[in-house]
């Protein structure tokens, strides 16, 4: 019998947490159900398989993030939605490291149009870039350069890849900024000579 009060939400936030202390890849069944004492087959009456929890995580780890970000961004616009933005992503990459690998991992398309999370992501994030006068496909170009701008500092930031003196925060701000003129200056499609 199942222990009471297990539930795939409880199990999926005790697997977040446990990312966070491990590391996502080092996350397994047994490690979660040895946290609520239970054998692995228990949990298999609330996740069907490690994929499923890690989806889970995923989507737990996305609404989390999306929800920092969504409160940062409130009542801003331009470069300073811009900041908030990349000050909120950050931070959640710094703090919450295993939420934050869950967020990267690549997701079965048939469930992503079902994600609230990942709706409410998009509509925050190109509804930030649209005050930038960017329309489709600039729109999902600048998204692209974001997210590779922002995982990439933070996983070096994370793993400790930058080693000169200069203090990482000041580099961040800097990028921040380097960005902003990026989408001010977006070269639009379509807007190019092809001589």
């Amino acid at each position: 019998m199942v222990r009471a009060g297990l539930t795939a939400e409880r199990i999926t936030t005790a697997a977040a947490d446990l990312a966070d202390e491990v590391g996502f890849e080092n996350v397994t069944l047994s490690a979660v159900a040895r946290r609520f004492g239970v054998r692995d087959a228990s949990l298999y009456s609330h996740v069907r398989s490690l994929q499923d929890l890690r989806t889970r995580m995923a989507f737990l780890a996305g609404g989390e993030l999306i929800d920092r970000i969504a409160s940062a961004v409130a009542g801003r616009a331009g470069k300073d939605a811009l900041a908030a933005f990349a000050g909120a992503y950050r931070e959640f990459a710094l703090e919450r490291p295993g939420r934050y690998a869950a967020t990267q991992i690549r997701i079965d398309q048939s469930l992503v149009a079902d994600s609230p999370e990942l709706r409410r992501t998009a509509e925050i994030t190109y509804g930030m870039l649209r005050a930038y006068g960017l329309e489709e496909p600039d729109l999902t170009d600048a998204v692209r350069l974001l997210r590779s701008t922002f995982h990439g500092y933070c996983a070096l930031e994370a793993s400790g890849g930058f080693g000169a003196s200069r203090d990482v925060r000041r580099s961040w701000d800097k990028a921040v900024d380097a960005l902003h003129i990026a989408l001010e200056h977006w070269p639009r499609e379509g807007t190019h000579d092809d001589d």
